[in-house]
């Protein structure tokens, strides 16, 4: 809450004033257009010390009048926001195939959305420059007026190189600074993160993690990812790679043989679409994909529980490492097999779980399911740039902006 400062003595009326103003500018960011009563109740000030507030702000560009308030007694009552045209950033799904990108102003207020096909090979960095510079000229804007450009990608930036790892089906994405020259292709400030990640950072503020400190989320489509959380704050490990799952090897515990050698595969190759197909297939099940599979098998009574234990047991075994070694209050399954499986699916993960380690970790379904990889990344960039342009503490786990400070901790 704020405080006056004619009732405090251990600080300047300078400094009262700025943690007044931040109070206030929280407040309307996190409520959106409030009163002036309305004001003097969220942050706690008399009246004359929130108009005086309102008055600086308004001077400063900070706040802006809004629409009139009528009541059913009284005059109508003036309304007061964030000034939204102060910043503008961009929150982006990186995927192999397209790009989807989201451009709101400070407030949060979404402008554009804009989705657009990528090319693979080595154009596609000077491709994905061209769909942002679309996106921006449909709010209006250039590239370099964005604060913040935010992208959640497969794999995974090493934070002293800017390259990016663990991401072979990004043809033409590896092997250079990633962040650094999309940076020069933008001309603003680029951060890449990974996909998975941002998920998790959604869940914890808006899903099933709200009020967990320690939990795993697990990535379940043709591509196989993890992001782990510890005190609330994203494990990333000192490459950028914490999470990268799918690069573990376990054997496969599938009850039925489909060649897979059973002394250790590449985790990530035994929950591929392909050989998910492979081992409906050997229950009778037919699918186009992994996810139609399970879809499939919740139709198909006995024959499609068989296979849904037998998934959930390479799943499970690939867990297992993880929470026997981290022993989170959570696990939480996501992307397509998850959402198509359910509450079902990740009782059956659980059960297996439960014979392979000793803690009884809850396994559900992840909550954020729509465009969650784009929301995180809109997250994030939406924190830095109030951190940037108000002062207000940045909340997303530990994301830096400035490449400085992150190559200084990656070393």
């Amino acid at each position: 809450m704020a405080r006056e400062a004619g009732a405090a003595r251990d600080g300047s009326p300078r400094l009262l004033r700025a943690i007044n103003d931040r109070a206030a500018i929280e407040a309307m960011l996190r409520r959106g257009a409030l009163t002036r009563a309305e004001l003097e109740a969220a942050i706690g000030l008399s009246k004359p010390a929130t108009v005086a507030l309102l008055a600086r702000l308004e001077k400063a560009g900070m706040v802006r009048r809004g629409k009139l308030r009528g009541g059913n007694r009284g005059p109508a009552a003036q309304m007061w926001s964030v000034n939204g045209a102060l910043a503008h950033v961009a929150g982006v799904s990186l995927t192999p195939d397209e790009v989807d990108i989201v451009i709101a102003d400070i407030t949060g207020e979404i402008r554009v959305e804009h989705r657009s096909a990528l090319p693979s090979g080595n154009d596609a960095p000077l491709a994905f420059a061209t769909a942002m510079t679309e996106a921006a000229a449909r709010a209006e804007l250039r590239p370099d007026q964005l604060a913040k450009v935010v992208i959640g990608s497969p794999g995974a930036v090493n934070p002293a190189t800017g390259h990016l790892g663990f991401a072979p089906h990004l043809p033409g994405w590896e092997g250079f600074d990633l962040p650094g020259r999309l940076r020069a292709e933008l001309g603003t400030d680029v951060i890449v993160d990974n996909d998975v990640n941002l998920v998790a950072l959604v869940e914890m503020t808006a899903g099933r993690a709200q009020q967990v400190r320690d939990f795993v989320l697990v990535w379940l489509s043709d591509g196989l990812g993890a992001a782990v959380v510890i005190d609330r704050v994203l494990h990333r490990g000192v490459t950028g790679g914490a999470g990268e799952i799918d690069w573990m090897r376990a054997p496969d515990r599938a009850r039925l043989d489909t060649g897979v050698d059973r002394t250790g595969s590449r985790l990530g190759g035994l929950l591929s679409y392909r050989s998910i197909n492979k081992l409906a297939r050997a229950h009778g099940l037919k699918a186009r994909n992994g996810a139609a599979a399970v879809q499939a098998a919740h139709a198909a009574g006995a024959a499609g529980q068989a296979f849904l234990a037998d998934l959930a047991r390479r799943v499970a075994t690939g867990v297992a490492g993880v929470v026997s070694v981290l022993d989170p209050e959570l696990v939480l399954l996501t992307a397509e097999i998850a959402q198509v499986g359910g509450r079902q699916f990740a009782d059956l993960v659980a059960a297996e779980l439960h014979r392979l380690v000793v803690p009884r970790t809850p396994v559900e379904p992840a909550e954020c399911t729509e465009r969650a990889v784009r929301a995180g990344a809109l997250q994030v960039a939406l924190g830095l740039a109030r951190e940037q342009v108000f002062g207000l503490p940045a909340t997303a786990v530990g994301i830096r902006s400035d490449p400085e400070v992150q190559l200084e901790e990656a070393r």
